[in-house]
């Protein structure tokens, strides 16, 4: 029986995905991991081990990206969890004419000791960072991050700090939550002069 091959490059929706660790700091009650192991036509999103820089230029060069020009950094774990693996393909992907997209839960300068948003902002052209909630409180509840009660101030924060380096930044919401607590999301966003996207929840997959 030969080895499964790690999954690190997918696709969904015509877009292109790096699933580069499946470490994550939260356990969001909506979280499609807690439903499905896979996205659209990929294999497992289930890694035997966080992948190298190496082992993602490897997927990165088999793929034919003729008819993609953006590679979002966004699987099975939180893409700021393998910090100096994402810094270094998003690297690559630019020397490569490969635009980039980070989806984040915005914890990376919590999870990495130190604010790490200028370095995102220098390397990668977009990101997108999961509010999920209108207050602390709230956001504890739904995203039971392992960082407790500050992790929504740093989240905030987060946004914040790269609004001073790129436009190309927005927090999303899924439309899970209420139609008050969107509204008191946009106001939090507009605060912070960073735009807010409100996602469809889907469980098709």
């Amino acid at each position: 029986m030969s080895e499964k091959k790690d999954e690190i490059l997918y696709t969904y929706a015509s877009n292109v995905y790096l699933n580069i660790t499946n470490a994550c700091p939260c356990n969001c009650e909506f979280c499609i991991r807690k439903t499905t192991d896979k996205v659209g036509e990929s294999g497992s999103l289930w890694l035997s081990h966080n992948p190298t820089f190496e082992e993602v230029k490897a997927a990165v060069d088999s793929f034919d990206f003729t008819d993609h020009d953006e590679a979002v950094f966004c699987g099975y774990g939180e893409p700021t969890m393998s910090f100096d693996v994402l810094i270094a393909a998003a690297k690559y992907l630019r020397q490569k004419g490969i635009r980039t997209r980070l989806n984040t839960n915005g914890l990376g300068s919590l999870i990495n000791k130190r604010d790490i948003s200028k370095e995102i902002c220098d390397n990668i052209d977009t990101i997108s960072i999961s509010m999920n909630a209108s207050d602390a409180e709230k956001y504890e509840a739904i995203v039971h991050p392992v960082f407790g009660i500050k992790s929504f101030d740093a989240m905030l924060e987060f946004g914040k700090e790269c609004r001073k380096y790129t436009e190309n930044v927005a927090f999303t919401v899924v439309d899970v939550i209420s139609d008050d607590d969107i509204a008191q999301c946009k106001r939090i966003a507009d605060s912070l002069n960073v735009p807010l996207r409100v996602r469809k929840y889907s469980t098709e997959y």
